[in-house]
């Protein structure tokens, strides 16, 4: 099917997709940042908050795969276990990373302020409401207890360990 651009969709909205992590919960996703440094500094590598920001959003397994791919981090890396990260050292860290993570989220899952209001607007406008989220599900699934306490509770949300791969990457947009 091709794109028709002169004559572009003039309808209502009909659903808005928000992230969570920094968007709709957690001010400032301080959940992974937290937990992603912790696990780096169990490592005996510890990494600042730049480094364990710069690839946010992406789906946890990638974001330690991108991190260890951060020159300054690398190269730290590879002096203090004298070899570049393998899948193994990636997986190994991701597996800690899971139980880490779900166990912090309860404590990050406040709403960020003007969400609810927001949601309230889209929903008057009977607007549906997706979520999407570099989450795995079991962590998402946390956060969906958290938030329905609040009130927040959005029609679909959809995992980047879900489709076939996460953000910048539109499948989780396509399956909402």
């Amino acid at each position: 099917m091709k794109h028709n651009t002169r004559f572009p969709y003039r309808g209502n909205l009909q659903a808005a997709i928000f992230d969570w992590a920094g968007t709709t919960v957690d001010y400032g996703s301080l959940a992974p940042t937290v937990a992603v440094m912790d696990l780096f500094n169990q490592e005996g590598l510890p990494i600042s908050i730049e480094e364990a920001r710069t690839p946010m959003g992406t789906h946890k397994k990638d974001h330690i795969r991108l991190i260890l791919q951060i020159p300054s981090v690398l190269n730290r890396w590879k002096e203090k276990f004298g070899k570049l990260p393998s899948e193994q050292d990636v997986e190994r860290i991701f597996n800690k990373y899971i139980p880490s993570l779900v166990n912090c989220l309860p404590h990050y899952a406040d709403l960020i302020p003007g969400t609810r209001e927001t949601i309230d607007a889209c929903r008057r406008r009977n607007m549906k409401i997706g979520s999407c989220t570099g989450y795995t599900r079991a962590m998402a699934a946390v956060l969906l207890k958290e938030t329905q306490k609040l009130g927040y509770e959005p029609d679909s949300t959809v995992c980047a360990d879900e489709v076939r791969a996460g953000r910048p990457e539109p499948w989780m947009c396509w399956q909402n």
